[in-house]
């Protein structure tokens, strides 16, 4: 009865492969565990006798008990060396299902708890060891694997980006403009370079500026202020044209040619282009005598050679710079010539000028009859009107503008510049307040120009001598004929 028995236990034993309800090692390894009375150990286990001698003591275990009426339950034994292969065949199926996955990033599960008892360093360090044992597989294009955060990340959602949105609105208008970023030109000194305020330019505003080094600066005073606003009126560009201005005066000795210098040397100190003053007397003129300088050349000359000068630099040649930067160009004093001054000369030389200068100052012969006088009106954009103190100057003066009434040239006298040149003396017993009243009901600005020393003299003028007041009247004038000139 015993003998029966024992091969079959021994082939179920003997046949594990053929049961694969228990795939996992660690279910295959409790089922090789012997019975508790069974003598052997775990480390008989382990060796290919080991595992023959616990297989025959389950075989007579159930011989021994033939009458228990059940059949006795399969045992599927399972060596150490099976395990490992099984292991290994599914690690193997694994990465070979992850090497055949789509193009999606494949992420290996990290073990949540790795064979064996660790704490929870021992676990960081094992699972850190499976990935750098297992990298990261992809196939074909797709959205590459995650690296390390760079140092300073912030995760989304935290305070920092929510800050990003203000950031952003702080960003210069000038990076958002439509028109791109700026040239190299808008780097200027007026928008880079921190201005100081200039320290007063005379009187006690001056020395107290100085007595506390620069800490108190009270500013200009108000006379100063308007100064340099007339100053700022007179250097206003004019365009492209030339503007011809030209000094008129129907009685001679009046002060015409000293009229004419102030106003000559006022806009070519305080204007950046060229000006030039030219004396059109038919005979003898003057002008050459009351400014610096001398010309080897006259007007009459430049006639002749009109078709000869080409530049600038032949032109200077025939005017006259001293002391200023206002050109003189002189008539003929040649008590010899016959031929006067004409209208077709006027227009000649002028025509030249305008080539070269931004303002041509005209000193007009006595009367308005002269043929000179067609040229010059026809070209004159504004004219300064010369009035002595006295009755008779005055009376001849303010005929001059009926006279050019009569002739169709209402529009310069709507614009005509009065001058009540005073220059000479004033200790008559005439009310110069009356004739400046009776010129404002004709023209709309009269200038008076006081008594100086110098200008009586009737030598040179230099600029720098002259009566601060005498400055004051010449800057005044030189502002309202500029400011005839720029509305013309």
């Amino acid at each position: 009865m015993t003998e029966p028995s024992k091969p079959q236990t021994a082939e179920r034993a003997e046949s594990p492969a053929e049961d694969d309800a228990q795939p996992s090692a660690g279910a295959a390894t409790a089922d090789a565990q012997p019975a508790p009375d069974a003598q052997s150990t775990p480390d008989d286990v382990s060796t290919p006798e080991g595992e023959a001698a616990a297989a025959q003591d389950v075989a007579q275990e159930s011989a021994a008990d033939p009458g228990s009426g059940e059949e006795p339950a399969p045992v599927d034994v399972v060596t150490v060396a099976d395990a490992q292969d099984r292991t290994s065949a599914e690690s193997l199926t694994a990465l070979t299902a992850l090497a055949t996955a789509p193009a999606t990033v494949a992420v290996p599960p990290v073990p949540t708890q790795p064979p064996g008892q660790r704490d929870g360093h021992e676990r960081a360090t094992a699972t850190a060891a499976w990935l750098a044992q297992h990298p990261l597989v992809t196939a074909g294009p797709g959205p590459a694997a995650p690296e390390d955060p760079a140092p300073g990340f912030v995760p989304t959602g935290s305070p920092d980006e929510a800050a990003e949105p203000e950031q952003a609105a702080q960003v210069s208008e000038r990076r958002a403009r439509a028109e791109g970023p700026e040239p190299a030109a808008s780097l200027t000194s007026d928008r880079l370079v921190t201005k100081t305020a200039a320290p007063p330019a005379s009187g006690w505003r001056r020395w107290l500026y100085y007595a506390t080094l620069g800490s108190v600066n009270v500013g200009d005073s108000d006379a100063v202020r308007l100064q340099r606003a007339l100053e700022r009126r007179i250097a206003v560009r004019l365009g492209d044209e030339t503007r011809y201005v030209p000094v008129l005066s129907r009685k001679g000795g009046v002060g015409k040619t000293t009229v004419t210098t102030l106003l000559g040397m006022a806009l070519a100190d305080l204007r950046e282009d060229r000006v030039i003053a030219m004396d059109a007397n038919p005979d003898r003129g003057t002008l050459s005598d009351r400014n610096p300088g001398r010309a080897t050349h006259t007007a009459r000359q430049l006639v002749k050679d009109r078709f000869e000068v080409n530049s600038f630099t032949q032109l200077s040649s025939y005017t006259a710079r001293e002391g200023s930067r206002l050109d003189v160009l002189a008539s003929d004093s040649d008590p010899m010539v016959a031929h006067a001054f004409n209208d077709a000369d006027y227009r000649a030389v002028t025509d030249i000028l305008g080539r070269y200068y931004s303002i041509v100052l005209t000193d007009s012969g006595t009367g308005m009859v002269h043929s000179v006088m067609q040229g010059t009106l026809e070209k004159a954009d504004a004219v300064v009107l010369v009035s002595g103190g006295s009755v008779d100057e005055a009376r001849l003066a303010s005929e001059t503008l009926s006279w050019l009434e009569a002739h169709g040239r209402d529009d310069l006298v709507q614009n005509a510049i009065v001058v009540v040149n005073m220059s000479a003396g004033d200790g008559t017993r005439v009310n110069v307040d009356e004739i400046e009243d009776h010129f404002r009901t004709r023209v709309r600005d009269v200038v008076r120009i006081p008594h100086d020393r110098h200008l009586a003299e009737g030598s040179q003028v230099d600029f720098a001598k002259l009566r601060p007041a005498t400055r004051e009247a010449a800057v005044e004038l030189a502002a309202l004929v500029v400011e005839r000139l720029a509305a013309a």
